[in-house]
């Protein structure tokens, strides 16, 4: 067999002649067609890419390996081959990009800025408090007279089973930024609010303080943190610390809900736990936040409208 150097398409001659069911099974591979799969009309871009390919100037060439019958057939690149088209050779349509982002996603916290939300959802550790001071302050910068939004869902500086998880400092650099503050600030608890996080809850704008029907709302006295192997007199010095921040707590509760410091000190001697109802009895939210209740309470007909359908006379002296 003189082949020579057998390109994509060349006829191989034979020296002797020879039946053609006797070829071998690398010519017989090389003479036929290799199916190409059916292509999809309707995708402009694979109608691009075939049409280019169609007009490459230089073919993929094949490369003769080896003519051993026990060896498959198979197609290989030389060692620096030149590919007939490349996708970026191509250029890709609407259809491939109109959906696909220009820049990534911004995170929940800065979609939640955008409408001037800003959310508490963990206990206040000093991450929390920098992020939560800095979403208020920039807040106030891009608009001082729109209101802000403060949703809680905290147990303050403490866990709920009463392990401290921050300073008390944390829960009253929240409440100083937002006494600080031009907006007004809208606060609304969702699942639960207790210690300095109630505090934050109650320090909204009178009459836009809200809670969730199930939410529940908890003050209760500051913890002193774990003492380790602290000398003795180190503990009361933050023992004392404890105390004060207690004081302070007590005369900020007293300040925002109407009550006497007495009556908050009273209470706070063991955890108090309030539901929406009774948060809103003791004043630390001004409206429970239940869809449809404004409608339902107008059109609750009153007390001397259920006597009179009912029939019963009012009789003077009972």
């Amino acid at each position: 067999m003189a082949c020579g150097s057998m390109g994509f398409g060349s006829p191989c001659t034979l020296q002797m002649p020879m039946a053609s069911s006797l070829r071998s099974p690398r010519s017989a591979y090389a003479a036929a067609s290799i199916p190409m799969p059916p292509l999809n009309p309707r995708d402009p871009f694979l109608s691009k890419l075939a049409s280019a390919a169609a007009t490459a100037p230089d073919p993929l060439p094949l490369r003769q390996t080896s003519t051993d019958s026990d060896t498959p057939p198979y197609l290989d690149l030389f060692d620096n081959p030149k590919l007939m088209a490349t996708p970026a050779q191509v250029e890709r349509t609407v259809t491939y990009n109109e959906h696909r982002p220009r820049k990534p996603p911004p995170d929940l916290p800065s979609l939640l800025l955008h409408g001037r939300i800003v959310y508490i959802g963990m206990p206040l550790v000093p991450a929390v408090t920098e992020l939560v001071i800095a979403e208020l302050l920039y807040l106030q910068w891009m608009d001082p007279n729109q209101p802000i939004y403060l949703y809680i869902n905290s147990t303050g500086t403490t866990r709920d089973d009463g392990e401290t998880v921050g300073m008390e400092s944390e829960g009253f650099a929240i409440y100083d930024a937002m006494m600080q503050l031009k907006n007004e600030i809208q606060t609304v608890a969702v699942g639960a609010a207790i210690g300095q996080a109630c505090l934050l809850l109650a320090a909204g704008k009178k009459g836009r303080r809200f809670m969730m029907p199930h939410a529940k709302a908890m003050i209760q006295q500051p913890r002193v943190p774990s003492s380790g192997l602290m000398p003795a007199s180190d503990v009361l010095i933050r023992a004392n610390e404890v105390i004060k921040n207690r004081d302070t707590l007590v005369k900020l509760i007293s300040r925002h809900t109407g009550n006497s410091t007495e009556t908050v000190a009273k209470v706070m001697r063991r955890p108090f736990y309030m539901d929406s109802m009774r948060a809103q009895e003791f004043g630390v939210i001004d409206k429970i936040l239940w869809r449809g209740q404004e409608k339902i309470m107008a059109d609750a007909a009153s007390p001397e409208e259920w006597d009179r359908k009912a029939g019963i006379k009012i009789v003077d002296g009972l």
